[in-house]
């Protein structure tokens, strides 16, 4: 019997969507099948993937096109395996992927979340660099401190969950934009449930491509920090939680008030709907919701307020614009 289900939602996936499906097929551990969520693809993905002819793929095509966000959401409701894990259309799964998973479960069988050290690849599939080294085991406000502290790598491919957890929880949320810190939320309510256990082995690649920070305007990853603060703001009754948000809080807001300045600094107004100094009066107001009493002053960094200041004419826009495009 199959115990593992690995979804695969995709859209017009090209040439690297047959180097991620043969890495899937190529697993030395059977009982396993393929989900597949096509997005309405015009590119002949749907019938590459429909001519391989292998009884282990389920697809589930879509009758229109979807956002993605709409289309990831799909995972909640299709049938599944007990355990589940989600891959990109571009990332690449190791032949032992499965067969350590596996061995982890026997070794954790208590912990809600699993994955596996990974390695970064660029758009060609050249070795970039390895992820940073993870604990065994982590609880939740332990994963929530290494991400606030930015000593992890956390990306949406890799992890392993139970599907029964994944439903309970709601999925991927498609309210997030562009599902960006989508995954952060369910990995850390997956923790919490009991905690997650992590294999030393490199057993997938996650692809890195040179325009992701192009695509991906201010306006989406503003809406989606906000979203995600609010969503640590729900869990602050939890002790654990509340004691790493007030140690670590404050360089995580004033991280992301600096990154996420620029980035909407460098959006075009026509694609965006907020400024630099509203955006820096959001973060102000975020920070008095999960460390109260604690100083936070965006403005007396240079970075920021630099931001702020070019971001207050067209000319200004425009130069940033000229210079980092």
């Amino acid at each position: 019997m199959s115990k593992f289900s690995i979804i695969l939602p995709v859209y017009n996936g090209g040439t690297l969507v047959k180097e991620c499906v043969q890495s899937i097929l190529n697993q030395t551990l059977s009982g396993f099948n393929l989900v597949v969520l096509d997005n309405h693809s015009n590119d002949g993905t749907l019938q590459w993937i429909e001519s391989l002819k292998d009884s282990r793929i389920i697809i589930y095509p879509s009758e229109e096109k979807l956002s993605m966000e709409q289309n990831w959401a799909r995972a909640i409701s299709i049938p599944k395996n007990e355990y589940i894990t989600l891959i990109g259309h571009d990332d690449i799964l190791c032949a032992d992927y499965l067969e350590e998973m596996n061995c982890l479960i026997a070794q954790h069988p208590n912990a809600s979340l699993y994955q596996t050290h990974f390695n970064y690849i660029d758009g060609s599939g050249n070795f970039i660099r390895p992820c940073m080294p993870m604990d065994e085991t982590q609880y939740g406000h332990e994963f929530l401190a290494c991400q606030m502290a930015r000593t992890m790598d956390s990306m949406g491919t890799g992890y392993m969950m139970r599907s029964k957890h994944f439903d309970e929880l709601g999925g991927m949320q498609a309210d997030y934009p562009n599902l960006i810190f989508a995954d952060y939320q369910l990995w850390v309510q997956l923790c919490l449930i009991s905690y997650k256990a992590t294999s030393h082995k490199f057993c997938f690649s996650y692809r890195i491509h040179n325009s992701i920070s192009k695509l991906t305007n201010g306006e989406h990853y503003q809406q989606a920090f906000e979203k995600y603060i609010y969503f640590i703001a729900s869990i602050l009754k939890n002790e654990k939680v509340k004691l790493v948000v007030e140690k670590y809080g404050h360089d995580f807001l004033m991280y992301f008030c600096e990154s996420l300045s620029h980035r909407i600094l460098k959006t075009p107004s026509s694609a965006r709907k907020i400024n630099v100094a509203r955006f820096i009066e959001k973060c102000e107001a975020l920070a008095a919701m999960i460390i109260p009493g604690q100083k936070f002053e965006p403005l007396r960094k240079f970075r920021i307020n630099i931001a702020r200041k070019l971001d207050a004419n067209e000319a200004g826009r425009r130069a940033f614009q000229f210079i980092k495009n």
